[in-house]
């Protein structure tokens, strides 16, 4: 399989970018970022800069393969990140356009690589509570229902990648801070503090992120299947706590 691959190139988050265009040839079982790391090689062995690409875990666990790819946040297929696609994905498509995450909030590091560390000051400002809760107990001792402990679970899922934030015409993050607030919130050591959601959503809006418009592209192009209704469920946190 032969692809022409129209890769973002960016030295640094003032620097102008713009898109080269590379020849790559690859197996169908070749993944997407095995793709990109021997496009790589080649660059290198003629003395050229690599493609900077940001991964962890290969696993879709880490969310940090954060890559637009032909439009769509982690590529094509649906509830998959960008480390679990393979070239076989895009048979019928020869041409590939490589971009980054495009938020203000997300300011690119270098080529394909953004800065996500606004999530970390969202999660900051709501992920601990100032009350005084004494020793911790045994978790067990606190009987939870199962339909309590799956809906926090299903919230738990999210892996703070931000394509919810690449898809949004507004930049939003409520999905991502919706997902948090019901998965520290729902379960019951979590109720203490009822103006996370507040506090989370008033550090969303200082870094920089747009408000919700109810597009729901956020939904679908999130790779873990976040529903909406982590929204729906954190607005009426908000609004029962003012």
């Amino acid at each position: 399989m032969t692809f022409t691959l129209h890769i973002w190139r960016q030295k640094n988050a003032i620097a102008q970018g713009y898109f080269e265009e590379f020849q790559i040839d690859v197996t169908e079982s070749t993944s997407f970022l095995e793709m990109l790391d021997g496009l790589n090689e080649q660059l290198i062995s003629n003395g050229h800069d690599a493609v900077a690409f940001d991964f962890d875990c290969r696993e879709g666990i880490c969310g940090s393969c954060s890559l637009v790819i032909n439009g769509s946040a982690h590529g094509k297929p649906r509830s998959t990140t960008t480390c679990q696609l393979y070239m076989r994905d895009y048979k019928d498509e020869s041409e590939l356009w490589v971009e980054p995450w495009r938020a203000t909030s997300f300011p690119v590091v270098k080529d394909l690589i953004v800065d996500r560390s606004a999530f970390e000051k969202i999660i900051q400002s709501g992920g601990y509570i100032a009350t005084r809760t004494g020793s911790a107990v045994e978790a067990n001792t606190i009987a939870i229902d199962k339909d309590t402990v799956d809906g926090a679970f299903d919230s738990a899922t999210c892996i703070g990648c931000g394509a919810c934030v690449a898809v949004c015409p507004n930049a939003s993050a409520t999905l991502y801070v919706a997902a948090k607030v019901n998965h520290l919130s729902t379960l019951p050591q979590g109720e203490i503090d009822r103006q996370r959601p507040k506090k989370m959503l008033v550090e969303m809006e200082r870094q920089g992120f747009g408000t919700c418009s109810n597009y729901r592209e956020c939904e679908r192009a999130c790779p873990k299947d976040i529903s909406v209704v982590n929204i729906t469920k954190m607005n009426k946190l908000l609004y029962q706590n003012k």
